[in-house]
């Protein structure tokens, strides 16, 4: 086993460039034995963070719909554990000497939750939307692909997107340059394959409803109409690897208050629920509690398309203007820390040791004495002495929290400010952000990869997570270098991408980093192999079993 985890890790950090020929057998950890009590059910009752936006892979950008396609559909590759990937859909994987062809071999006993058998254009479609701006999917992260960035600029058709099926069970990755996080990256929620049969005949119905998409995974979704709060997660037996799936079910609610799933977790009603405010001092040290650290954070994102949120010194003025250490005290109370850059501490560090956070340094932090001179630079550009704007977040308990905070804080330290709040259901605020209708918005961000990159190449000019509608040709070369020229020289890449996010952050303030999260739970002894994730969807769920 330790040789096969040295193997596979090996691969990875050569970003597979010598001639390779990795086979589900090398590639998989042979699945844990689990003898199940039979006179125990396997069922599990968790929270969603909130509704569900859509169960398209190509065009969520919340964490509950990331979450759930991540249970219900597998890709190439899918998840072991929180460190580790193995093969998932692919039976094997071919790699060329340059490491720029990936060519895989489907499984033979692949089906859709409808029966389909899984197809290699199935994966084409999907990853040709993805780079298909005019289909509303287009994401940065595609442009890993040969010809990825020139589809999505309008220069080349999709069809010359780097993948094809080659036939029924073999697909050709063709990158634009060595990507050493290749494997991790395609176990993300964004790509997994979509059924091109059933896809084509929904049309713009796909992903609305559970009836309204089939699946691949190892479970299926019942009773989610679009809109309601609560849906199940039940086993596929179509599922390739059944045998090694033991839930049959899992209930999932929408919790928006933490003192509600506490309630229920108290009440036998749920078996996990996340904690913060005074939730975590109270259960801190309870059997049932954890903690770990996330890579997700809390963020500021300005709309530069308006006249007075697309002026750099007034965004520089709010992103320094309120106090994070205190915020994180006082509102999150859960561990969570003060965060002054956008990729957040401990997530990605080099093969010395040395922190991409720390070698980069603070970018903005609360210093009132600096936010008022930028507020006062910004008043006199925009010739206003009064300055409206409107902060939209969701509304969930955390946000409505944050948003109250921020009101305070702003409007005391910048003169002149008159700042309301609008909180809407995740679902409409994603909305309004995608029309642009707002001035500044508050979110959070997973990265689905370990890759410093996964957050910074979010705002390239047309990225379709790019809600702030950012563009900076500057920033935007710098990145294209990072992810290109310097491939194979990590030194240069970190420097590289350290130097686009001091513009991104520091100079431009298009980003006001709050806070990098803390995940405390609470989990009942009975779930057994039930694992945070520290960055993507949030758990995995195909191993986890329960025994009293």
């Amino acid at each position: 086993m330790t040789r096969i985890k040295t193997i596979f890790r090996s691969l990875l950090a050569l970003g597979l460039t010598t001639s390779t020929l990795l086979t589900a057998q090398q590639a998989t950890i042979s699945a844990q034995e689990v003898s199940l009590n039979p006179a125990i059910e396997q069922k599990l009752s968790i929270p969603a963070p909130s509704e569900l936006a859509t169960l398209d892979s190509g065009l969520y950008s919340d964490i509950a719909s990331m979450d759930v396609i991540g249970q219900v559909f597998e890709g190439l590759y899918r998840i072991k554990n929180a460190q580790e990937v193995e093969l998932g859909q692919a039976a094997s994987v071919k790699v060329s000497e340059d490491g720029l062809t990936h060519t895989f071999t489907l499984r033979d006993d692949i089906y859709w939750s409808n029966g389909d058998p899984v197809k290699a254009q199935d994966f084409e479609l999907a990853f040709r939307r993805l780079a298909d701006r005019q289909a509303g999917t287009s994401v940065t992260s595609i442009e890993i692909l040969k010809n990825g960035a020139a589809i999505r600029n309008g220069d080349k058709p999709v069809e010359e997107l780097g993948v094809k099926a080659i036939d029924d069970k073999t697909l050709e990755l063709t990158l634009e340059y060595p990507v050493p996080a290749l494997a991790k990256i395609l176990t993300g929620s964004r790509y997994m394959p979509i059924n091109k049969t059933f896809f084509q005949e929904k049309g713009d119905s796909y992903g609305t409803t559970a009836d309204n998409v089939v699946t691949n995974g190892p479970f299926t979704i019942q009773g989610w109409n679009g809109t309601n709060l609560e849906w199940d997660l039940v086993k596929n037996p179509q599922y390739w690897d059944a045998s090694h799936v033991y839930l049959t079910q899992v209930h999932q609610q929408v919790i928006k208050e933490n003192s509600t799933g506490a309630d229920l977790f108290d009440s036998n009603q749920l078996d996990f629920t996340t904690l913060s405010d005074q939730f975590v001092q109270e259960y801190s040290g309870a059997p049932d509690f954890h903690s770990i650290p996330k890579a997700t954070i809390g963020y500021l994102s300005f709309n530069t398309t308006r006249p007075t949120t697309g002026n750099a010194a007034l965004r520089r003025a709010i992103a320094q203007a309120f106090d994070k250490q205190v915020y994180a005290d006082s509102v999150i109370q859960d561990g969570s820390q003060p965060l002054n850059n956008l990729v957040p501490k401990a997530f990605d560090v080099n093969e010395a040791g040395e922190d991409y956070q720390e070698q980069a340094g603070p970018m903005l932090t609360y210093d009132v004495q600096a936010a008022q001179a930028d507020w006062a630079k910004a008043k006199e550009e925009l010739g206003q002495e009064t300055i409206e704007l409107q902060l939209l977040t969701s509304d969930v308990g955390l946000s409505k929290r944050t948003a109250e905070f921020l009101k305070e804080e702003l409007e005391k330290n910048l003169p002149g400010l008159k700042l309301s709040v609008l909180s809407v259901p995740l679902k409409n605020r994603l909305e309004i952000q995608r029309k642009l209708d707002y001035d500044i918005f508050y979110g959070t961000w997973t990265p689905e990869y370990q890759d410093a990159v996964n957050f910074i190449e979010q705002y390239k000019t047309g990225g379709g997570t790019n809600f702030a509608k950012y563009a900076n040709p500057e920033f935007d070369k710098l990145v294209e270098l990072a992810r290109n020229d310097y491939a194979k020289d990590p030194a240069k890449r970190r420097e590289t991408l350290i130097e686009a996010e001091k513009i991104l952050v520091k100079e431009d303030g298009v980003v006001a980093p709050i806070y990098q999260a803390s995940a405390a739970y609470l989990l009942k002894p009975k779930v057994k192999q039930f694992e945070v994730l520290p960055f993507g969807r949030s758990n995995n769920l195909r191993p986890v079993y329960i025994d009293e």
